[in-house]
């Protein structure tokens, strides 16, 4: 730790003093920057991705991309990035992560139905750091991302962007690990002005109010350089779209003494609130770059950004009483079932065994005596209307690269830069309790920190050879060294321990001084809710790579584009591997081109996957019970059977054709097929059993009758679909008018599979969680200086096997609009609504397993709509105004 903190105060001075240095000269632009044509005044996006080559523009690449401008990504009014990119990409998914343990505070995305950590994220070029967060919620909201651990794009603030590239096909042989389902590239701004953007909106439903400030300041330097800084704040309001508890009204119509200690319910919320959390905080990015000499530039890029959430848990009951249902769903007449009572209100008995007693043994408890003196607690004396815990994670990013690249004269591109970056996730809970340590519990618990640090050390070179074809064969080449560590920090004794109460064997006094077996009695281990990390767990695990790449691209004839790539990689954890790509390109005419790509890939498991241990509280048929996920080298995974982690690997196919049948028209059809091997997931569940504990005391932090999994790899996928874009620019009325359709079918499929890995319900899930078909349609037109947006998403039905058997929810439209009015020519004013005709999700369907409530017309913990919310939220409609200013 001490290491890092002298490197990192060493990378922040040697950053401050190249920002100083630049101050005092003049800009360059970058090589990715948009060229402009002046004659048309149409942009000409240069794609730095899916190739060495700086002379592609996303139509005329050999593999499918994406570019989207900074207008689009700016007029988006989300604080979070990644709901940014939903909208905008159809191929992109991410569920909205409601009560989804430390999932809610980083979300994991998914492309073409792959997951968080089978997409390369990369700012400028160079690989964004993992999040220090892996996902181990077992709910359907990290269903297609389960077990990875990507990088969270929502520390980037989007007024800090020029455009967003996304590759839609395979590029490990390219850029390493990671890179299956393909690669989203962030090209930061590089220009010079000032603008801010003030943006106020608020849900239809009147919650989740949303305070934003970001601005961006650029300098060029004189001619010689350039600073560009952003920078974001953000303050959102919680939603509530969910009923309270019936159990909760139960109890306040029977009690209605503790009517106002129930969580929440006196402020007219949901004892248990289903919504987004309440959240806050604030983003940096700087990109800067240096002449140095006639052909070289040193560069300069820095991430820091804060971020904190505040989840409600689900509501722990005091009693346990019959509530009628809407229906049987077996009789299909009105019935009752009985919400249990959380066993954090199990009695407890506090009076010991007498000393030296024959036959009360040391270390048991009096149940009953014949003096009627023994003593009992309850935690109904310190939450009398039960508990609702509320849990609180706080994220910090650093990011930062700093390299020098240019041009010989015989033509030789380098590039050579270092990386240093640093995720944490500190995670802890108020309105809690740790039931085995009695009337000593706390009801505030620190868990530990979750901390990712990253060293990335990169070469990249190329060299056009003129071998006789039409342009010169680009060779490219280079050699990464990455190093990542994963370290977590120790919490609080009680929010992993096991109390004094966490086993008691309780007698009864049958005659004076004589006493008699009654029974056992348990309590929970650890804070109810979640599990800190012990000292057993916490430290610091690390991982270290070495790569080197070849490739080349030629235009062997004017018509026909051919290129190749490979890549060996050597990990100090599993072995090495290689993987390699090729890539074809025929243009018949300028109007009608097809591609192919073919290649291999794969993504190592992490340090994080390797040595995560999460213990987490589940309800199994009402009762609380503790699941611990542990490392694969620990006692625990190993006393259960676990091995080492593979890499998972893919074969990727894609091919395509492109139409560009006039200026302003472009026309792509691209189809892929994706298959992956070794897919990482989490081991069947383990119920530890008495003689469990005997042979491995450490599992006293589950508990008897707790569960234990770990990481393994147990399943296969294939993943095929087709996307169809196009482009249409036109004028409308004197106004220049942006038409684009973008449609995109995906379907995956587990192919094989170790049944004690993978479940029919998650196999289920992979096929059919995320909407097979997604259309987004938008236009832009500009009239004056009025200028309107308007985007219509559709997405088919889906499915949800995990969590709501037998229910498919239907297929649903989206509305976005915004109009905006700039005047002064400084100054716009933009007024408008995401989701304009306030759509949801279908509400739950009553089953056997879900049964809806009469009191609540909600399942019995409130849901009324799909926890993840499916593939656009449960908020339903926002509307926003923001004011935006341009100097």
């Amino acid at each position: 730790m001490s290491h890092f903190k002298s490197v990192s105060s060493a990378w922040l001075a040697c950053g401050t003093a190249a920002v100083a240095l630049m101050a005092a000269q003049p800009a360059l632009a970058q090589d990715s920057e948009d060229t402009t044509t002046a004659a048309t005044g149409e942009e000409k996006s240069i794609v730095v991705i899916g190739s060495r080559r700086t002379d592609r523009s996303d139509t005329a690449s050999s593999s499918p991309v994406d570019v989207i401008g900074s207008d689009e990504l700016q007029g988006q009014p989300q604080a979070n990035l990644l709901d940014v990119v939903r909208n905008l990409v159809p191929s992109f998914y991410v569920p909205q992560n409601t009560i989804s343990d430390a999932s809610t505070f980083v979300r994991a995305p998914s492309l073409r139905g792959l997951g968080a950590d089978q997409i390369l994220v990369m700012i400028n070029g160079k690989r964004y750091n993992r999040s220090a967060l892996v996902q181990v919620y077992t709910g359907g909201d990290t269903a297609l991302s389960f077990g990875s651990q990507g990088a969270d794009v929502s520390n980037i603030p989007a007024i800090a962007l020029k455009n967003l590239q996304v590759l839609r096909d395979g590029a490990t042989a390219q850029y390493g690990s990671d890179a299956i389902a393909g690669v989203i590239n962030y090209q930061l701004r590089d220009d010079a002005g000032f603008d801010v953007q003030a943006l106020w909106g608020q849900q239809y439903e009147g919650d989740g109010t949303r305070k934003q400030m970001s601005a961006n300041a650029g300098f060029k330097l004189g001619s010689s350089g350039f600073v560009n800084i952003s920078g974001e704040w953000f303050d959102s309001e919680g939603t509530s779209r969910g009923a309270t508890r019936p159990i909760a009204l139960e109890l306040a119509r029977t009690q209605p003494g503790v009517v106002g200690s129930i969580p929440n319910l006196s402020s007219g919320l949901p004892a248990q609130i289903w919504g987004s959390s309440p959240s806050d905080g604030y983003k940096l990015f700087m990109n800067s770059a240096l002449d140095v000499g006639d052909n070289a530039q040193l560069y300069l890029v820095a991430n820091y950004a804060h971020s904190k959430a505040n989840q409600s848990f689900n509501y722990r009951s005091p009693i346990s009483a019959p509530v009628p249902l809407t229906v049987d769903i077996g009789t299909g007449t009105p019935a009752t079932r009985s919400p249990g009572r959380n066993g954090s209100f199990n009695t407890i008995y506090l009076t010991p065994c007498p000393a030296g007693n024959a036959t009360c043994p040391a270390g048991s408890f009096v149940f009953s005596n014949l003096a009627n003196t023994q003593q009992t607690f309850n935690f109904s004396s310190i939450y009398p209307g039960g508990f609702t815990p509320r849990f609180i994670g706080k994220v910090d990013q650093f990011y930062s690269v700093a390299g020098v690249k240019g041009e010989a004269e015989s033509g030789l591109t380098y590039d050579v830069s270092a990386t240093l970056a640093r995720n944490s996730l500190s995670l802890s809970m108020t309105d809690s309790l740790s039931a085995s340590y009695g009337p000593q519990s706390q009801t505030e618990f620190f868990f530990g920190k979750l901390i990712q640090r990253e060293q990335n050390v990169n070469l990249d070179l190329t060299y056009p050879l003129e071998v006789g074809f039409f342009s010169p064969v680009t060779l490219s080449g280079g050699a990464e060294y990455r190093r990542e560590e994963y370290e977590t920090t120790v919490g609080d004794l009680q929010s992993y321990g096991a109390g004094p109460f966490a086993v008691q064997d309780l007698y009864r006094e049958t005659a004076p001084g004589v006493y008699a077996f009654n029974s056992r009695v348990t309590q929970s281990p650890a804070a109810s809710g979640y599990g800190g990390v012990s000292p057993t767990f916490a430290g610091t695990n690390s991982q270290q790579s070495y790569a080197v790449y070849v490739g080349a691209e030629t235009d062997v004839t004017e018509q026909f584009t051919a290129g190749v790539a490979g890549r060996w990689e050597h990990y100090d954890t599993f072995g090495s591997t290689v993987v390699g790509k090729l890539n074809a390109r025929y243009d018949f005419s300028d109007a009608v081109a097809v591609r192919f790509t073919a290649g291999t890939g794969f993504h190592a498991p992490s340090p994080g996957q390797n040595n995560t241990q999460i213990v987490t509280t589940n309800f199994r048929s009402g009762n609380q019970v503790q699941t611990g996920t542990y490392p694969v080298t620990s006692d625990i995974a190993q006393y259960y059977g676990a091995t080492s982690l593979n890499p998972e690997k893919s074969l990727n196919f894609g091919g395509g054709i492109v139409l560009t049948p006039m200026d302003k028209l472009s026309i792509t059809l691209d189809g892929y097929s994706v298959k992956v091997k070794n897919r990482i997931g989490i081991s069947q569940t383990f119920t530890v059993s008495a003689a469990d504990l005997v042979a491995l005391p450490s599992l006293a932090v589950v508990g008897l009758a707790g569960d234990v999994n770990y990481f393994t790899n147990g399943f296969e996928t294939r993943t095929t679909g087709f996307d169809f874009v196009t482009n249409y620019r036109t004028d409308l009325a004197g106004g220049p008018l942006s038409l684009t359709l973008a449609y995109n079918y995906n379907k995956s499929k587990v192919t094989d599979f170790d049944p004690l890995v993978i479940s029919p319900a998650q196999r289920f899930n992979v096929s059919n969680l995320p909407p097979k078909h997604r259309v987004n349609a938008s236009a832009n037109w500009q009239i004056g200086d009025f200028s309107i947006n308007a985007r219509e998403n559709y997405f088919s039905s889906w499915a949800n096997q995990l969590e709501y058997p037998g229910q498919k929810f239907g297929a649903k439209f989206v509305t976005d609009l915004d109009i905006s009015y700039t005047f002064a020519d400084r100054y716009t004013l933009t007024v408008g609504a995401n989701n304009l005709f306030d759509t949801y999700p279908d509400k739950i369907a009553p089953t056997a397993t879900n049964p809806v409530y009469a009191l609540t017309n909600s399942l019995a913990d409130g849901q009324v709509y799909p926890r993840s919310g499916g593939p656009f939220g449960i908020n339903g409609g926002f509307y926003y105004v923001r004011v935006a200013i341009d100097y």
